[in-house]
């Protein structure tokens, strides 16, 4: 009887808060890294991060964080990097400025990547077509990962 009680009870929370459960399970499977531990391993597999304002503060939308990123959101980029056979650029993390959302950049679970040839070779050939996105043409990977290619870069979002 207690559990029923205190299940009723997260759930009562999580309505009044305007969550739900699907957003909380969210939230407990990504394992946040800091930007040093995100960047170490980004960087030991030849993944680098490029911004306009050549800086990683979380606070400015001219910059290029990962502090906070998913864990499994940098295995992701790793395991692309190592499907695509070339090394990424990623030029959006955590930073502010992008669009809100549970799974969304500044939650840990997308990045966007430079353009370049060898990503939407590797993503067409492998990745099944989805119905465009804002416009923009999308395709998901067989985890369910999706895949923008918006006109300036790949904006990846890498589900738990």
């Amino acid at each position: 009887m207690k559990v029923l009680s205190i299940a009723a009870a997260a759930f009562a929370f999580l309505a009044v808060a305007g969550a739900s459960p699907v957003n909380l399970e969210a939230r407990q499977t990504c394992v946040k890294l800091t930007q040093k531990e995100a960047e170490d391993r980004l960087k030991a597999n030849g993944i680098t991060a490029s911004s306009s304002g050549n800086c990683t503060d979380r606070k400015k939308s001219n910059c290029t964080s990962y502090e906070g990123i998913c864990s499994h959101t940098v295995n992701g980029v790793i395991a692309l990097k190592k499907g695509v056979g070339r090394n990424l650029v990623i030029t959006g993390g955590t930073e502010t400025g992008h669009a809100s959302g549970t799974y969304s950049h500044a939650n840990g679970y997308k990045v966007d990547l430079r353009l370049i040839p060898e990503i939407e070779a590797y993503v067409k050939k492998n990745f099944e077509k989805g119905s465009n996105r804002n416009g923009d043409p999308r395709w998901y990977s067989p985890s369910g990962n999706e895949f923008v290619k918006e006109s300036n870069h790949w904006d990846v979002t890498f589900y738990p």
